[in-house]
């Protein structure tokens, strides 16, 4: 990987203010009992229930019911129609097996979608029904019809599996392995403003295979897998990550949202 592609604008984790998170993580099990924390993982970070309970919000899952997900999505900045459409031709690529839909509305949309100078991002799952109805849920700077066709599959892909409650593939233990811990913690601290217990329990704590809803095993080219720094990983190598949704992907997404 080159210089300038390690450089090229990444997914930075979006997630609620500290003062939020319980409430999301209720809330997402409200949506969807599947989304409880299972308790074997909260064990495997604290054995006191004290400790525990402030681990509930980063550890419950945020997806939707699994049958018949349909989201609306408004375009905060009123892009020409082209664009638009563009973009929810890539966002419904998600439903080649997973039964999930986004349909465009000129009213407030679940999905607000910005293109703010602010990088790319998307809330998690759940979590986007939280938002400020004046706020954009997903992040997707300087987007035009003239961006890179690549870009559209690697980003707007990659926002809309998050927005799905889609977590960063690199939770998985065999990619967490790779990541330099000390670096990971002030990586994390500077650019998200986590304490070294926030990155440890959403970064660099593994999915457990036991607990974990998805492929059976890590998946360095899933759509998302993004790229990881290289100044994050023991060898100084960055984590490539994927550039469209696999098949993999595809697989994991009819798993959560069957037709």
């Amino acid at each position: 990987m080159s210089a300038d592609e390690e450089t090229e604008l990444v997914c930075t984790p979006k997630g609620l203010g500290s003062d939020m998170r319980f409430k999301a993580a209720i809330h997402a099990i409200k949506i969807n009992p599947l989304n409880r924390p299972p308790v074997e993982r909260m064990l495997k970070i604290s054995s006191s229930e004290g400790l525990i309970h402030p681990y509930i919000s980063v550890l419950t899952t945020k997806r939707w019911r699994t049958n018949d997900v349909r989201l609306s999505v408004q375009f905060m900045d009123n892009p020409d129609s082209a664009l638009r459409k563009r973009i929810l031709g890539h966002m419904n690529a998600w439903g080649d097996q997973g039964n999930v839909a986004f349909t465009e509305t000129h009213s407030q949309g679940q999905v607000r979608i910005a293109r703010e100078p602010d990088g790319y991002w998307s809330y998690l799952g759940t979590d986007i029904l939280l938002i400020d109805p004046d706020q954009q849920t997903m992040n997707l700077q300087g987007f035009t019809m003239n961006t890179r066709d690549s870009e559209f599959y690697r980003v707007v892909r990659h926002e809309t599996g998050h927005t799905l409650g889609m977590p960063h593939e690199h939770m998985r233990r065999e990619l967490v392995e790779q990541l330099d811990v000390e670096k990971t913690v002030a990586y994390f601290g500077a650019t998200q403003g986590w304490t070294r217990e926030e990155v440890v329990a959403q970064v660099l704590t593994p999915l457990e295979e036991s607990s974990l809803f998805g492929t059976p095993y890590e998946d360095a080219q899933s759509i998302m897998c993004y790229q990881i720094p290289g100044q994050l990983t023991k060898t100084g190598r960055p984590i490539p990550g994927g550039v469209d949704i696999n098949p993999l992907d595809h697989q994991f997404c009819g798993m959560c949202y069957p037709k």
